[in-house]
């Protein structure tokens, strides 16, 4: 991550990009939407709900998983996956607060 000089830029402002790198791409929005929904650890079924393989789906959990918006437990064989209602609420705050800086302009 050396040339993206991330290290220049507060932890908040990199958090809340890990942020809208995760929910950059609608499948993973589904995910979330998914597990929202279901309200409970989920192992397989993930892949049965999108249009998408076993590999992909895989892929945008890890990449959930990473920003903190989920988390997986190990049962046998399988991963369950939930919100991480830590990392959710963290997500949250940080998100709303800067839309709520947001009080207009007289621009454009």
């Amino acid at each position: 991550m050396g040339l993206t000089k991330t290290e220049e830029f507060t932890v908040k402002d990199n958090k809340i990009a890990a942020y809208a790198k995760a929910l950059g791409h609608p499948a993973r929005i589904a995910i979330l939407q998914f597990l929202l929904k279901s309200r409970s650890c989920i192992c397989g079924d993930i892949v049965e709900e999108l249009p998408l393989s076993q590999s992909t789906v895989s892929q945008h959990l890890k990449e959930l998983k990473e920003a903190g918006l989920i988390k997986g437990n190990i049962e046998g064989a399988s991963v369950c996956y939930c919100i991480d209602e830590k990392g959710w609420a963290e997500a949250k705050t940080y998100l709303k607060t800067l839309f709520d800086s947001f009080k207009g302009n007289d621009c454009c």
